[in-house]
């Protein structure tokens, strides 16, 4: 394994012809991992009427997925008892298009909610593992290519956002607009077939380890992880609704949220990337947690006075952070069996601390009439990561990850 020092220098060798492969199987996975989420959210209005599903509840189309997937990496060790790198894979991808299929033919709100549960599972097996695959395969360049698989899920968040209501409006149908996602599922399935190899060899998989569980550092980064992704999924599931509360339409809401995807893939691209000169990764956060307290601010000050710019606004802090975060907890070791075992134990306990935030939004607003205080609540928040992050000092994190160490690699393989 390559040393930690220089794992992600911005001068190390191009990319090989086999890892162009996965580098091609990095993005189109990442592509299809959050179209599910945004494109149910620029429908809201729609579904709920279609399926006389009160407005709140559409929450739980967020809520119950996210939940699925943070806690499905818990169950991972068993998973990867009976199944290979390549068979969480495809089993995954495929459940993930399964549930997108579905949609096709939702007779009603609990029936929706399930294909929702689904796709949750699809994506919970993937995120858990792709982190420790990207380590493993691209140890030169694992803070640029974690920023390509985080703005291709923020890609993926706008391009479901953009297209689900066109889809809708020229099919006259939002089950199959729901449905579309399915095939792009089916191409990524077709590129992982061709690359991930059958015996899984030189893919370390990310096996939680309950002895991280014990160290104080996973859960911070738990805790930071879900914070960040809380603003995400509130603004996923309310801020279509919330500018067409303000008069817009369901395309121009899409539209607006599409423009947030964007921002956040072209910030979850570039940050690590510059981020990549320098292992102490703090700087950078704490730059896009100002882009998001900018957002938030904005957002409940000042809604219509230029919602396109605080869209980019928000989203580049929202898209920054995610890739961000997700690099320094792969920072935290230099193998990638370790990394990624950290990274999918901070997903775990992440994205159900996210998850309940589009309900405690949906609750303020049933309190207040508006949304502006949820907003404010993600803004206190921001505040609360920016200054949990100052313990990402790399220097420390030997010290800090020191016992989780030593029993990880007791499960390691031989």
């Amino acid at each position: 394994m390559n040393d930690p020092a220089v794992t992600d220098h911005p001068r190390a060798s191009r990319l090989h012809r086999g890892q162009g492969l996965w580098l091609a199987f990095v993005i189109l996975v990442g592509l299809n991992l959050r179209p599910f989420l945004t494109s149910s959210g620029t429908l809201a209005r729609a579904v709920s009427d279609g399926l006389d599903m009160a407005l709140a509840n559409m929450a739980w189309l967020t809520l119950l997925p996210m939940m699925v997937m943070g806690l499905g990496a818990f169950y991972m060790p068993s998973i990867r008892k009976t199944l290979s790198i390549r068979q969480v894979v495809m089993v995954s991808l495929l459940i993930l298009c399964l549930g997108c299929a579905l949609r096709w033919a939702v007779p009603n709100g609990a029936s929706l909610i399930a294909t929702a549960l689904l796709c949750g599972a699809g994506v919970a097996m993937l995120q858990a593992v792709m982190p420790g695959i990207i380590k493993a395969q691209f140890p030169a360049h694992t803070a640029q290519v974690t920023g390509v698989y985080s703005a291709t899920l923020m890609g993926g968040g706008a391009l479901g956002a953009q297209i689900t209501p066109l889809i809708s409006e020229m099919a006259d149908s939002w089950r199959i607009a729901l449905a579309f996602w399915a095939l792009p599922i089916g191409i990524a399935m077709w590129i992982a077939w061709k690359v991930v190899p059958r015996s899984g060899r030189g893919v370390t998989g990310s096996l939680p380890s309950l002895d991280l569980l014990r160290r104080p550092r996973t859960w911070t980064l738990m805790l930071c992880f879900g914070l960040i992704n809380g603003g995400y999924a509130s603004l996923v599931t309310w801020l279509a609704t919330f500018y067409q509360g303000h008069g817009w339409t369901t395309a121009a809401s899409g539209a607006l949220v599409a423009l947030l995807s964007v921002a956040q893939a072209v910030a979850a691209f570039l940050m690590p990337t510059l981020a990549a000169r320098n292992k102490d990764r703090r700087p950078w956060i704490w730059l896009a947690l100002a882009f998001q307290l900018a957002g938030f601010a904005a957002f409940a000050y000042l809604p219509d006075t230029a919602p396109y710019l605080w869209g980019v606004i928000i989203g580049i802090g929202l898209g920054g952070c995610f890739s961000l975060v997700l690099l320094v907890a792969l920072d935290h070791f230099p193998d990638a069996a370790r990394a990624g075992t950290l990274s999918a134990l901070m997903q775990g306990g992440g994205f159900p601390i996210a998850a309940l935030f589009p309900m405690i939004s949906a609750w303020l607003f049933e309190i207040s009439g508006d949304f502006n205080a949820a907003w404010l609540l993600h803004g206190g928040l921001v505040v609360c990561v920016a200054l949990l992050a100052w313990r990402f000092k790399p220097s420390d994190y030997p010290r800090v990850m020191r016992a989780g160490a030593a029993r990880a690699d007791a499960d390691l393989p031989a």
